[in-house]
C-alpha cells in the first residue's frame, strides 16, 4: 500500500497529510506527532502500516512548523489551530478517532470533541515534564469526555503508568513493558521494536473495535 501526501493550508502555514487508506474503512485515525520528532516516529509508522489492512485508514498530520523545517514546535495553541484547520480536509465519511504521540496526544485530547471525534488515542501522553510531577497535565486527558486509550511506556519519564488516574469505563491505559517515552526498550528487555509495535497495534485495534465502534470480537 502506498502512502499518499497532501499539503493543506492552516492559519499556521502549510501542513502535510500522510495518508494510508484502507480499502474498506470502518474508521479513520488522525494522528499528530510530538514536539521532538515527526510523522516518522516508530509508533505512528507502525499504526500507519498495520491498521489500513484491518479496516482503519490512518492519516498522520505533519505540523506546519515541521513542514517549514523548523526544529522547535510552536506553542500548544498553534498546534491545536493547525489540527482543527486540517481535520476537515480529510475527505472521510467514516467515524473519526483523533490521536497522537506526546505533544500530539495533548493536542488530540484538547481538540477531539471540537472535531466531532468518537474517540481519542494518546500515545506516550506527557503527563508532566520529567522530574516535575507537580506540573500535571491530567486535566487535558480527563477533558476528552470520549472513549480514550492511553498507551504508555513503563519507563516514560514524562509519566509512568502508575502515575495516571485509575481506568474508568471510558478511559483505559495499556502499559508497554520496558518502554521509554519513545517506546524504545533496552537490550536487556525480552521485547524488541517489533514486539513493541505489535503491542501498540493490537491494543489500538481491540480498543477501537470494542470500546469505540462497538464491534464484538
Amino acid at each position: 500500500m502506498t502512502t499518499q501526501q497532501r499539503v493543506v493550508d492552516t492559519p499556521q502555514g502549510p501542513a502535510r497529510l500522510w495518508i494510508d487508506r484502507s480499502r474498506r474503512p470502518r474508521a479513520t485515525l488522525l494522528l499528530g506527532h510530538g514536539a521532538g520528532g515527526g510523522v516518522e516516529a516508530p509508533d505512528l509508522v507502525a499504526l500507519a502500516r498495520a491498521m489500513p489492512g484491518r479496516g482503519v485508514s490512518v492519516i498522520r498530520l505533519e505540523q506546519p512548523w515541521r513542514v517549514a523545517g523548523r526544529r522547535v514546535a510552536g506553542p500548544p495553541a498553534s498546534l491545536d489551530e493547525a489540527l482543527v484547520a486540517a481535520a476537515p480536509r480529510l475527505r472521510t465519511r467514516t467515524p473519526l478517532v483523533v490521536g497522537g504521540r506526546s505533544a500530539g496526544a495533548r493536542s488530540a485530547a484538547r481538540c477531539a470533541r471540537t472535531l466531532g471525534a468518537v474517540g481519542c488515542l494518546a500515545l506516550a501522553f506527557p503527563l508532566h515534564p520529567p522530574g516535575r510531577p507537580e506540573s500535571s497535565r491530567v486535566d487535558e486527558l480527563l477533558g476528552t469526555r470520549l472513549p480514550t486509550l492511553v498507551l504508555q511506556g513503563e519507563r516514560d519519564t514524562f509519566g509512568r503508568p502508575d502515575e495516571f488516574p485509575p481506568d474508568t469505563a471510558r478511559r483505559r491505559l495499556v502499559a508497554v513493558p520496558d518502554a521509554d517515552h519513545s517506546f524504545a526498550v533496552p537490550r536487556r528487555s525480552d521485547l524488541d521494536a517489533d514486539d513493541v509495535a505489535g503491542v501498540i497495534v493490537e491494543a489500538t485495534e481491540e480498543w477501537l473495535d470494542r470500546e469505540v465502534l462497538g464491534i464484538s470480537p
